[in-house]
């Protein structure tokens, strides 16, 4: 017998498959089809083929970045001249952003100073300044962000992607969460809910932190690559036979996927995540190496790796540091500095290695802030109108949609709702998401629930 130390992962995988009767890579007979290893069949020709979101968690203020409100600057310190959002019981006074805004680009769209990388990249954004959503709490906002849905758990964005596209590289996950948040929803902002297992990110880091880029427990230093392919074909005829028992079982086909999956990508993984073998002037283009943008520069340049890879989905997130409800100036300018320079980098790399025209990049928190004072110098939570920007992926650069009211506070113009935005990250994928559809508990659920329009005017 060849020795096991020069067999490759899938070399062993079929050797002791094949003595177990016959199993395929994830112990299914011959000729079934491999959920996680395929593309699957979008519902029309896609313009985008990839997503990385890049989810500013805390909610990062709209009339300090991307939308530009004279009238609030003159009326610095007086009283808002109509009703504030429910959640505000005092007399809200007006606050002016501390920060300059000038127009960028051939497209002479709006950006403040705080972000000047960001705004060089201006005329590939398209920027959406009329968003609007549910929950004026973090928890409501960024489940409403991450599933559709406030109060209920359902299936994340990235997990319908995965269950509508399946995966590009069949060694890798479909589905990969960088540094997700602990808190404000934790796993469910990654989960799958009822969709079968496979589709549930795989997540590295935590808590806006990237650590050591590892996939926790992928290794197994007490097996050799014959023994492990030897126990899964073990393991995974068991539950097939399970499942030809019962015929139907989700989590058992979600668990055969899984575990197949994770054999593999104990060889694959450990490559797309080594982020030495980039070289070191791109390191240093997306701030690896300095202090203020090390973290997420690495996040942001392990991102376009995994996608470059096959990953569908990649989101990377911040951590929840975008919620100034005082110190507003310190804190943004904090943020912003962490992040401007690998966002920018990000876009330019992909637009240099030809991937930005079928990458969907997302950028956007849970909701923005009002354009009135909270303390002295605060904002507080603001759903009912507020930024985000998407590029590439077949969007139309160079566009700024919608509008909120003079001060920056309610979306008037052009409103898009998150369910909006959801159908319209569908559509773009190739999917239809009034098509995209998974039966449970009796009656099919989708993304967008009952709602959602995809938004034409964004498309190129």
């Amino acid at each position: 017998m060849t020795n096991h130390q020069t067999l490759s992962r899938r070399d062993a995988l079929r050797l002791s498959a094949a003595s177990l009767g016959g199993l395929t890579l994830a112990g299914l007979p011959h000729g079934t089809s491999h959920a996680a290893a395929s593309t699957q069949v979008p519902h029309f020709t896609p313009r985008a083929k990839r997503v990385i979101f890049l989810f500013m968690h805390g909610g990062p203020s709209q009339v300090d970045t991307f939308d530009n409100k004279p009238r609030l600057n003159t009326d610095d310190g007086k009283e808002l001249p109509f009703a504030p959002a429910m959640n505000i019981d005092a007399k809200p006074k007006l606050l002016r952003s501390p920060w300059k805004f000038a127009r960028h680009g051939e497209s002479g769209n709006w950006v403040s100073e705080l972000l000047p990388h960001t705004a060089r990249q201006i005329d590939d954004l398209c920027v959406i300044r009329s968003m609007y959503s549910r929950g004026q709490s973090h928890g409501q906002a960024v489940s409403m962000l991450h599933t559709g849905s406030d109060n209920l758990v359902r299936p994340s964005v990235g997990a319908w992607v995965s269950y509508g596209l399946g995966s590009d590289n069949p060694d890798l996950p479909a589905f990969v969460s960088i540094s997700p948040a602990s808190g404000h929803g934790g796993p469910r902002n990654y989960g799958c809910a009822f969709l079968p297992a496979m589709h549930q990110a795989t997540a590295i880091g935590n808590s806006g932190k990237l650590g050591d880029a590892k996939i926790q427990h992928l290794g197994n230093e007490r097996l050799s690559d014959q023994e492990q392919a030897e126990q899964l074909s073990l393991l995974q005829a068991i539950n097939r036979d399970h499942l030809a028992r019962v015929k139907r079982d989700e989590q058992i086909s979600g668990a055969i996927e899984s575990f197949d999956l994770a054999f593999r990508m104990q060889a694959a993984a450990p490559k797309v995540l080594d982020l030495s073998r980039e070289p070191e002037y791109l390191r240093k283009l997306y701030g690896i190496g300095t202090k203020e943008t090390d973290n997420f520069g690495r996040q942001c340049l392990l991102a376009r790796r995994l996608v470059e890879a096959g990953v569908r989905y990649v989101e990377v997130s911040t951590g929840n540091v975008w919620d100034q409800h005082g110190n507003l100036q310190s804190g943004h300018e904090t943020n912003a500095l962490a992040t401007d320079q690998p966002i920018a980098a990000l876009l330019a790399d992909l637009k240099s290695r030809g991937m930005l025209e079928d990458t969907l990049v997302v950028w956007g928190g849970e909701f923005g802030r009002t354009p009135i004072a909270q303390g002295t110098n605060g904002r507080d939570h603001n759903p009912q109108g507020f930024t985000t920007w998407l590029a590439g992926g077949g969007v139309k650069g160079g566009l700024a949609y919608g509008n909120t009211d003079e001060y920056g506070y309610y979306a008037v113009e052009d409103r898009v709702h998150m369910h909006d935005l959801h159908a319209t990250m569908l559509h773009l994928l190739g999917l239809d998401h009034t098509r995209l559809t998974y039966k449970y508990a009796g009656r099919d659920f989708r993304l967008t629930d009952v709602y959602g329009e995809v938004v034409p005017a964004l498309l190129a």
